[in-house]
């Protein structure tokens, strides 16, 4: 039977958005998820017989998914090579060594009645092309069952994982730090608290759970804030980090318990590894540029494959040390790095575990305490939220029509006593203030959600103009 990914699209409402497939997981069924697999083999045109690294994050939804996966696999001709439940870097990092492709079943930070997959081509992440090449395949389902057992777990691609960062960083780098992870249900808490046990770090286990939660790196819970906090206060320790789901987001916060910014995080990342050429989305704190640490800055649209893309094009004009980060403080590395005499392989898919290796390392190296490696950089504080439950529509409704019209822009924003200077519609609509300080709306590619960034001379100002441009927003409806 012929099935139009594009006719799935529109009647299950699963589709791509910044990252990957995404929808609610009682409308990505077996057939749905087998179709989609099928489509991504077709339109990558894989030998027969070759292996698909298949992997899985921690929701309970992921093993359905991914034995539907397995059977697409299995019934193109291919071997499922079934790497369990790993970060998503992991299953990219192995895929590439492998030389071949991967896909990861995973619904990253969004909301718990969801989930996702990514795929992996020969060259990694899969580009918005390849996406749409997908988006508007036919492929022949096979009637009967679209699901199978899933393999036996192949522990290959955990063990290179952590041996990538052994073989980057000196021995007992970490020596002598206490660190605080809070494990939730992050895929990467068992792999994560291995590799920095034998760096030399003592690992303390926080909040570890069974049941899943979306942590999302840009807009951290307030009960998590306080957590924080009080773990910090409680067991005095050096940092505390955290991951979302499938380990490709960091959340790193000091010895005070204070969550760092992602983008501050991705800037102190890459001047640790000596970066040359910069790559990150327009949602990016603008001390980036101002610190003037980087040959090169290209900003994007916000999601990894416009990243990536960017990065392919430095290379190919012939730049080198590339990396990329997002303002989730997701990493990517789009060329050979070097550091004290030790290579790190480039790695074109978001990554949690190098920004937090490369921050304690830097701090330790530099004999400073977390919250002093912002210090010489500018004085640029970004703060963000989101509306959850707010339909794409909607969102897309209000910002084309700000868009069109700056009056109505400075109608918008009169309560708070500030007056756009300029307007960026690269992805959402960015609002420059005459003040400098800007505001940053934009729809979810993931999740029906609002999202607002906002950034300011202090982080009580970032903080105040994000609360109060949403508080307006929720008055419009």
């Amino acid at each position: 039977m012929s099935t139009s990914i594009q006719h799935l699209m529109q009647t299950s409402g699963v589709g791509f958005g910044t990252s990957g497939v995404r929808g609610l997981v009682t409308h990505m069924t077996d057939e749905i998820c087998f179709a989609y697999t099928l489509a991504f083999l077709q339109a990558i045109n894989v030998k027969s017989n070759s292996r698909v690294a298949l992997a899985v994050d921690l929701r309970p939804s992921s093993p359905a998914i991914a034995a539907a996966c397995a059977a697409a696999i299995q019934h193109a001709g291919l071997q499922v090579d079934f790497c369990g439940a790993i970060p998503t870097p992991a299953l990219a990092f192995y895929a590439q060594q492998q030389g071949i492709i991967g896909i990861m079943v995973t619904g990253s930070h969004i909301p718990f009645d969801r989930n996702g997959i990514k795929f992996y081509g020969l060259a990694g992440e899969i580009t918005k092309l390849d996406e749409a090449n997908i988006s508007s395949a036919v492929v022949s389902m096979p009637s009967g069952a679209h699901n199978m057992a899933l393999p036996e777990v192949n522990l290959a691609a955990r063990q290179a994982y952590i041996n990538r960062y052994l073989d980057f960083l000196l021995p007992n780098n970490l020596a002598g730090l206490t660190l605080g992870f809070y494990q939730h249900s992050s895929v990467a808490r068992d792999v994560l608290t291995e590799l920095l046990q034998a760096l030399g770090a003592q690992v303390i286990a926080l909040g570890r759970t069974e049941t899943f939660v979306p942590l999302d790196t840009e807009a951290v819970a307030k009960e998590d804030i306080i957590s924080a906090k009080n773990w910090a206060k409680e067991h005095q320790f050096d940092a505390i980090f955290s991951t979302d789901g499938d380990a490709d987001r960091p959340l790193i916060g000091d010895e005070n318990g204070h969550w760092m910014r992602g983008d501050m995080v991705g800037l102190l990342c890459a001047e640790y590894l000596h970066a040359h050429a910069v790559v990150t989305p327009v949602s990016c704190n603008t001390a980036i540029e101002q610190c003037n640490k980087f040959a090169k800055v290209t900003r994007t649209r916000i999601g990894s494959p416009y990243v990536i893309e960017a990065m392919q094009q430095m290379q190919a004009d012939g730049l080198d040390n590339i990396v990329g980060f997002e303002a989730n403080g997701g990493f990517l590395l789009g060329s050979i790095l070097t550091k004290n005499g030790r290579t790190l392989a480039p790695l074109a898919t978001r990554d949690a575990t190098l920004p937090i290796l490369a921050l304690l390392a830097m701090a330790k190296e530099k004999g400073y305490k977390l919250s002093q490696l912002t210090d010489n950089l500018p004085a640029h504080f970004t703060a963000s939220d989101r509306i959850q439950n707010f339909p794409t529509e909607t969102s897309r409704s209000i910002l084309q029509k700000l868009g069109n019209d700056l009056s109505a822009i400075d109608a918008l924003l009169s309560p708070m006593n500030v007056q756009a200077s300029a307007i960026n519609q690269i992805d959402g609509l960015r609002i420059t203030l005459t003040n400098d300080e800007i505001i940053h709306f934009r729809p979810s590619g993931n999740a029906p959600e609002l999202r607002c960034y906002a950034e300011a001379t202090s982080q009580a100002r970032a903080e105040q103009l994000t609360e109060a441009s949403l508080r307006i927003i929720r008055g419009m409806l």
